[in-house]
């Protein structure tokens, strides 16, 4: 099955049923999407498909069809995208499991509006879960990220 991801044109033998996710991690090596709940729910699986955040653990690879990014795909520690080095800068993450699911959203939220509300952008993140309680500075990660993109 012909995928493509992060802009690479890759070939994987896999069942069209496999979970995206799986042949993320498991045949391409990706490690920024993260298996957490595995229905769906928890957001740390997400990647986006044509710009669109999607859950990965629950989206068969047959449906991949067009660009899928993940999160090695947004930027590279030389030059992390903005919504990354904000995530840093403003150290939204602390035990980091739902980083992915936010940035990858993040990401998308900032591709469709520049310069998103403070309201729209909990919209954005809404169906994330993130326990260690770093709301805040993801949210200022965001809007940090903004002023960068705008």
């Amino acid at each position: 099955m012909l995928l493509r991801v992060n802009g690479q044109e890759v070939d994987v033998d896999v069942e069209p049923s496999t979970p995206l996710l799986d042949v993320l991690r498991n045949d391409l090596g990706f490690n920024g999407p993260r298996f957490g709940c595995g229905l769906g729910q928890c957001g740390s699986c997400t990647v986006l498909l044509n710009g669109t955040p999607i859950r990965s653990c629950v989206t068969p690879a047959s449906a991949a069809t067009g660009e899928v990014t993940t999160l090695e795909g947004l930027g590279t520690p030389e030059n992390p995208h903005p919504v990354q080095q904000a995530f840093i800068e403003e150290q939204a993450a602390q035990c980091g499991y739902c980083a992915n699911g936010m940035i990858m959203s993040a990401a998308a939220l900032l591709e469709r509006n520049a310069s998103p509300s403070d309201t729209e952008i909990r919209q954005a993140l809404d169906a994330y879960l993130c326990r260690c309680g770093t709301h805040t500075r993801i949210i200022n990660a965001v809007k940090r990220a903004a002023g960068r993109t705008s």
